[in-house]
């Protein structure tokens, strides 16, 4: 029996191009902070246990989840939280958190917290590759998220806020894209909000 696959939410970033005092993961978006859209959509996928590395903001599990979401925590366990101390040495070192969580794994799935609109099937069509590297696509951009085979994770930077993208470029060879539904819109800025109303609103009457 294959053993699940953990997912890694990356929460750390500082968000200063929101231009706003409050954190970008918490404003407020279809009656939810951007960052439980993001975590309830990794839970829905029920893949495996979900990491969720925080940094310069905290961020909760949602209060209301679906039924999907709760099943994945009956499953798999309550997400678990970790603090990256080295935030503000760049997203890298959030990633680095979260790999040494998931330790002895096979592999993992990578997403970011603002991007509340990747869906839970990208996560679990991602998660279901058997590519060193799959990267989910939509409309035939690369976006998150991205699975990451362990014998890959020493190749990975430690500082700066590059993730994965080294890889792609490195070993090209290694990577199949995934086409997936929804996007991976990041919230930015404040006019990005607009951006990820419609499609929140959407999957709200589906929840």
């Amino acid at each position: 029996m294959t053993s699940p696959t953990p997912l890694i939410l990356l929460a750390g970033g500082a968000g200063k191009r929101f231009g706003t005092d409050a954190h970008k993961l918490t404003v407020v978006v279809c009656g939810r902070p951007v960052a439980s859209w993001a975590i309830e959509g990794a839970l829905e996928s029920q893949v495996g246990p979900l990491i969720i590395v925080t940094g310069s903001t905290a961020v909760a599990l949602p209060d209301d989840l679906s039924t999907d979401a709760k099943s994945s925590i009956a499953r798999f366990g309550a997400p678990r939280f970790i603090g990256n101390p080295h935030w503000q040495s760049g997203m890298a070192t959030s990633l680095q958190a979260g790999l040494a969580a998931c330790e002895g794994s096979e592999a993992v799935v990578v997403g970011l917290a603002d991007q509340p609109c990747v869906t839970p099937d990208a996560w679990r069509e991602v998660a279901a590759s058997q590519s060193p590297i799959a990267v989910a696509t939509y409309d035939g951009r690369r976006g998150n998220p991205v699975r990451l085979h362990a014998a890959l994770w020493p190749n990975l930077p430690r500082t700066g806020d590059e993730g994965a993208r080294g890889l792609f470029r490195s070993h090209p060879e290694l990577v199949e894209e995934v086409a997936c539904s929804g996007s991976a819109v990041d919230v930015d800025t404040r006019d990005d909000i607009a951006r990820v109303e419609e499609c929140l609103s959407s999957r709200k009457k589906h929840r």
